[in-house]
């Protein structure tokens, strides 16, 4: 299925030629999320082998596995994107569903390493309401979605 929005066979030559390149630009960020991917998992890998080498051995303590669930959920993340790229390339339709599930889990990996020595008050709302807002907005996006299914 071809992207609407970036038609291959536009009527204007030029904006053929464009179209065109934007899909392909679009095609090498997909190759270069996965790479990225690939390399966030040797770093999670390399980074946890030393943590566990560092005495006292095989052990960690709270802020480096704070530090590995943040390393994963950043890999997760990036996988989720590299997700979003290819549906924006194979479909018409922008999956904001998934979108919004990125975002959210974008929050949570914030949440998860956040240090609350760090943060001010103010900022710690406004974390908070974006998670409201994004929750709710994916509630609905959802909802509305199971609505419309026969």
């Amino acid at each position: 299925m071809k992207h609407d929005e970036i038609p291959a066979d536009h009527s204007d030559p030029l904006l053929s030629f464009l179209h065109r390149a934007i899909r392909v630009a679009i095609k090498f960020l997909a190759v270069l999320m996965v790479l990225v991917i690939f390399w966030s998992i040797l770093d999670v890998v390399y980074v946890l082998y030393e943590k566990l080498q560092t005495p006292p051995f095989l052990l960690l303590n709270l802020e480096d596995i704070l530090q590995t669930f943040g390393a994963f959920m950043a890999v997760l993340i990036a996988v989720e994107i590299f997700i979003n790229i290819r549906l924006y390339l194979g479909t018409s339709v922008i999956p904001v569903q998934l979108v919004l599930a990125t975002a959210l889990m974008a929050v949570a990996r914030k949440v998860i390493v956040l240090d609350l020595k760090l943060v001010t008050a103010e900022q710690i709302i406004g974390l908070a309401l974006v998670t409201i807002a994004l929750g709710v907005s994916y509630w609905l996006v959802k909802t509305k979605g199971e609505d419309t299914r026969p």
